[in-house]
């Protein structure tokens, strides 16, 4: 009862109107009753019938209460809008007045977006039917809202004002929410300025907006909430960033958190705590430090009065952990840490909160060969380690974890000797040989022109490959400069002064061609050597070129011991040949010729008479050169 009290007392200055309504209600319910009274005081057989139909004082009367009472009425069209005034509510119905003969009932769910609802609102109302079967009259809110709520709508819009809107339900994205009666879409990002945890919380909730959009084509609006207040909070970060002063201390609430920060709400205006302010060691993500809601004390940092932005740290209300170093560490000494990042060029090494050195990826091995630290070392992994350099003031501290092992090169020539051999691991290949290692920290050269004896090798990829095994000897150790030559083919004697003996000039050897260029072609000789052929040496018998893999006889033209050089000659192989075949043939043309002269002559002996012995004396000393006496 108290609460109905208290609920009537504020709708008195509402109710003044019903009561004037009542009071001309009240004015003609007297009139009727005066002359009903007056009526009542004659009796029915004395009644003057003429009289009231000759223009009796009756119907002088019945006008005046006709007139009184059609002045209360209002004429109702069915199917219109009409403002009514609210008269009585209850939990489930609303009853209207619009000047009828007879109120309207209205259900209450249709005044669900307005939970401020009293007596004495004016609504508008939907007339669907002056008069039912029961004398009703059949009224509807939601249609007359439904019938100018584009209208009002865009109204709203185009004035930029405030309307009330009832939330629904919630959607994908947001909310939906009755305006006017029209469905209107609510963003989450667009309820309020700070996220939103929970959108369910806002349902069955009526909240005021702003119309912010509206496609006329689709009959869609899109309404704000956080538009509302944003002007207001405006006003407040103006006024809060105008007292702001670097190193000011404030205390805030923890109100989103990200990967890279946490922002503050420092009462009406948000500042950002960057993950490297959080903390003066390395962490992995600020919810390491803080959560959602936690009240904080953080330092001003910097501020920007144009883009309202607002620099936090919290680490700074600590002191510095390199302050708090031992004034007794310095270079030289040893201490441990653990690796809390991981790059290629090397690992940050924690020694304690806040205070982090650096081990090189150079200074983890004594190999020249640079690695990735990875290789190394992992996140995570407790170290030993040297400090190389330390610079307090910079806050910079160099560590070292191969110094930890002895240098192999300071005894490198007692350990690797000049002509000593030994079997290194193949590490890197370069134009000009192959980097070989043959132990960490201990690398050397192995030249191109160190690899083989006999085989002509353009790139070290051709003989061997990385990773592999490869024996070497010691040529030459530069410890000041931590280089060794190698060699591979001095593992073997230099067949070259076999060579000499065997590859002669002019003896003949089968041969492969391997490689064909314009100059001529390589030729793979027996014991693993190879000589050189030149292009017009190289022509076949019948005047065509020979083809790569084909087998041919070569002779020794030329060899060259000190540049390791075998020309050959094919054309030669069968050039002499044909020169001894013409020569033999001239001579058996000789012989031949001489047999012939010979049988004639002893022919012509046999026929010859006495006469004749002086002719043929003659004959003889013609073919002795003599001349007759």
């Amino acid at each position: 009862m108290l609460e109905n009290e208290e609920q009537i007392e504020g709708l008195e200055p509402k109710a003044e109107r019903i009561d004037a309504y009542i009071e001309e209600e009240t004015s003609i319910a007297d009139t009727l009753k005066k002359h009903k009274k007056s009526n009542a005081s004659v009796p029915v057989d004395q009644f003057d019938w003429d009289a009231f139909e000759k223009d009796a004082p009756y119907d002088a009367d019945k006008e005046v209460i006709e007139s009184q009472y059609n002045k209360t009425l209002s004429k109702v069209l069915e199917n219109e809008v009409v403002e009514g005034l609210v008269v009585a509510l209850n939990k489930r119905e609303v009853l209207v007045n619009i000047g009828y003969k007879s109120e309207g009932v209205i259900s209450i769910n249709e005044f669900r977006y307005n939970p401020d609802l009293a007596i004495g609102d004016k609504v508008e109302v939907y007339v669907e039917n002056a008069e039912d079967r029961k004398g009703q009259l059949l009224l509807s809110h939601k249609m007359a809202r439904s019938l100018r709520s584009w209208d009002r709508v865009n109204e709203a819009f185009e004035k930029d004002e405030i309307v009330k809107g009832y939330i629904k339900c919630r959607t994908k994205g947001g909310m939906i929410v009755d305006v006017f009666g029209i469905e209107a879409f609510l963003p989450g990002s667009q309820i309020d300025v700070k996220p939103i945890r929970d959108y369910d919380v806002y349902v069955n909730k009526t909240m005021e907006f702003k119309i912010v959009k509206i496609n006329h084509e689709f009959r869609n609006v899109v309404v704000s909430h956080k538009a509302l207040i944003e002007a207001e909070l405006e006003a407040q970060k103006a006024d809060i960033i105008g007292k702001l002063e670097k190193g000011q201390v404030l205390e805030g609430t923890v109100k989103n958190i990200t990967t890279y920060g946490v922002f503050i709400d420092l009462g009406g205006v948000d500042g950002l705590i960057h993950i490297t302010d959080l903390s003066w060691g390395r962490i992995n993500h600020p919810e390491e430090i803080v959560q959602l809601d936690q009240k904080v004390n953080v330092v001003i940092l910097d501020f920007d009065d144009a883009k309202k932005r607002i620099a936090l740290g919290l680490k700074q209300l600590t002191p510095h952990p390199w302050d708090a170093l031992d004034e007794q560490v310095k270079v030289g000494d040893t201490i441990k840490g653990r690796v809390v990042v991981i790059a290629d060029y090397g690992a940050f090494i924690e020694v304690q909160p806040g205070v982090e050195g650096l081990i090189h990826v150079s200074e983890m091995s004594w190999s020249l060969h640079l690695r990735s630290a990875q290789d190394f070392l992992k996140v995570g992994d407790e170290v030993e380690a040297i400090i190389l350099t330390l610079d307090k003031d910079e806050r910079k501290m160099s560590l070292g974890i191969k110094q930890l092992k002895p240098d192999p090169w300071a005894t490198i020539a007692e350990k690797y000797p000049v002509g000593s051999k030994h079997t290194a691991t193949v590490r890197n290949f370069t134009n000009f040989g192959v980097f070989v290692e043959l132990e960490e920290g201990v690398d050397g050269l192995v030249h191109i022109s160190d690899l083989s004896w006999t085989k002509k090798v353009k790139h070290p990829a051709e003989f061997t490959s990385i990773g592999e095994s490869l024996d070497v000897t010691v040529l030459e150790v530069d410890q000041e400069n931590r280089r060794l030559s190698l060699g591979h083919k001095q593992l073997e004697e230099n067949p070259w002064d076999v060579f000499e003996t065997v590859f002669t000039s002019g003896s003949v050897y089968e041969g492969t061609i391997i490689t064909l260029v314009d100059k001529g072609a390589t030729v793979a000789l027996p014991y693993g050597v190879e000589g050189f052929v030149t292009q017009k040496n190289m022509v076949l018998k019948d005047g065509s070129m020979p083809k790569i893999d084909d087998k041919l006889e070569f002779k020794v033209i030329e060899f060259n011991k000190t540049g390791k050089r075998i020309y050959l000659s094919h054309v030669r192989t069968y050039a002499e040949e044909k020169k001894e075949v013409e020569v033999k043939e001239v001579k058996e043309t000789e012989a031949e010729t001489t047999q012939k002269a010979v049988k004639k002559l002893k022919a012509n002996l046999e026929k010859t008479t006495l006469g004749d012995i002086s002719e043929l004396v003659a004959l003889k000393n013609e073919m002795e050169g003599n001349t007759p006496e």
